[in-house]
């Protein structure tokens, strides 16, 4: 038999070599997302690209990139099949790709054993997750890669918290009446804009780093002591709270930890004494899977000066500012503007794309045989068992079933509007073990 080879040479001898193995090319599906507001795609055609060269089909649903400026014949040019709806995209998949999670019809269009990656909001979302389990998927909630050396290249949280941080300084500086630099001129000198950046994560680091370039003066906060060395190798100056308290703040997986109230307190009283005199906040603080820390009391924003701009990236965990609204740029009594911005990687969607599919593509590369081509998953690898939260049915990562969530089966019954009848519907929630 004659296998004829594509000039696209890579991603065609990539297939040839597959099927001279024996092997049918595993299918990955690239469906668009359907969440109001979510302009970015799984993967960029460069992603797709180094996909088909592994040896694999991509089908891309129709239209999946437009919202992150990448067209059907750019995903085509890759060597992906562009599928007309969501139906033809997923129907016949091993592998689905996106970027939030599938809900309702979306989820009972995948087929069942499939693999899904994705962000699953998975410490939080406990009903969404054991849909996820009862639909037979074997899912990888990306947000929980473990922060360790070599999953850096695979973090979903880094590279779109690293796009956050910057675009929250360009969005207080659009609603900011006043330059940024110090700026000397004929008429007279203009002082620089002074920025606080609350909370040095990715975001954060990459807030100092954007407003020193733009010539703000830069102070920053965070319980973590480790982190006051990355603001000041940042051109900025460190904001102590309690230097003892701070010493055990950072748990295990690098996150900040909760805080005693005593700390919270003293937190409070510096705070309020540096922010009336800054022009930019932005607040960046997040303790996965609870509620983000309030920073920012009403009284401190009354304390600020008029033109004044705050930025909540904590907005959609419910907040870092007392005030500040979900997709609202809110100003208060005293002419501060707080903004709440939802999704901001979504705001910058082509590079946030490409980041998030070369994350997809690093985590699964590993995966790959390098003598066959086919999929072969060590599922006691870190950063495997460390995302991984459904398979076989069951929920299974340890950070969740630590929360002790069961299933419980309820019958829901709904009056139906149109023929007064009512229909049953069962529905999963979750509930914890006392």
């Amino acid at each position: 038999m004659k296998i004829a080879i594509p000039k696209e040479t890579e991603a065609g001898e990539s297939r040839v070599r597959a099927l001279v193995r024996g092997r049918r090319p595993l299918t990955i599906a690239i469906p668009k997302e359907t969440k109001v507001g979510e302009n970015r795609v799984a993967a960029s055609p460069e992603v797709v690209r180094k996909l088909v060269a592994l040896g694999f089909d991509v089908t891309v649903e129709k239209d999946a990139g437009l919202g992150s400026s990448y067209s059907n014949d750019a995903y085509q040019v890759a060597g992906a099949v562009i599928a007309k709806d969501a139906g033809d995209t997923l129907r016949t998949a091993e592998m689905v790709w996106k970027v939030r999670a599938p809900k309702g019809a979306e989820l009972k269009k995948i087929k069942r054993g499939a693999i899904l990656m994705a962000s699953l909001d998975a410490l939080t979302d406990n009903a969404g997750i054991l849909a996820l389990a009862e639909a037979g998927l074997t899912a990888f909630a990306m947000e929980l890669m473990p922060r360790i050396s070599r999953a850096q290249s695979m973090d979903i949280l880094s590279s779109q918290g690293n796009l956050a941080g910057y675009k929250a300084i360009l969005d207080a500086a659009g609603e900011y009446g006043r330059g940024i630099p110090m700026m000397m001129t004929a008429a007279g000198t203009i002082p620089p804009a002074k920025a606080f950046i609350m909370g040095v994560g990715v975001a954060g680091l990459q807030a100092i780093a954007t407003a020193k370039r733009l010539g703000a003066v830069v102070t920053a906060t965070d319980v973590r002591p480790a982190t006051r060395e990355q603001v000041q190798s940042l051109g900025g100056k460190f904001l102590s709270v309690d230097e003892e308290m701070e010493k055990n703040a950072e748990t295990e997986s690098g996150y900040a930890d909760q805080m005693p109230s005593e700390y919270l307190k003293k937190q409070k009283l510096v705070v309020a004494d540096h922010i009336k005199k800054q022009d930019l906040v932005i607040t960046t603080a997040l303790i996965p899977g609870r509620l983000a820390p309030v920073l920012i009391t009403k009284e401190m924003v009354a304390s600020m000066q008029p033109g004044s701009v705050i930025v909540d990236l904590a907005v959609e965990a419910g907040g870092n500012v007392e005030g500040s609204k979900v997709d609202e740029i809110v100003r208060s009594s005293n002419g501060v503007k707080i903004i709440g911005h939802v999704n901001v990687p979504s705001r910058l969607a082509e590079s946030a794309s490409a980041l998030f599919g070369r994350n997809l593509f690093n985590f699964i590369v590993p995966m790959v045989d390098k003598d066959t081509g086919a999929i072969s998953i060590d599922w006691q690898d870190e950063t495997v068992s460390g995302t991984l939260v459904t398979k076989d049915g069951k929920v299974i990562n340890r950070r969740l079933l630590a929360k002790k969530t069961t299933v419980s089966k309820k019958t829901n019954v709904k009056k139906s509007t149109s023929k007064g009848k009512a229909v049953k519907k069962r529905r999963y929630t979750a509930k914890k073990e006392s």
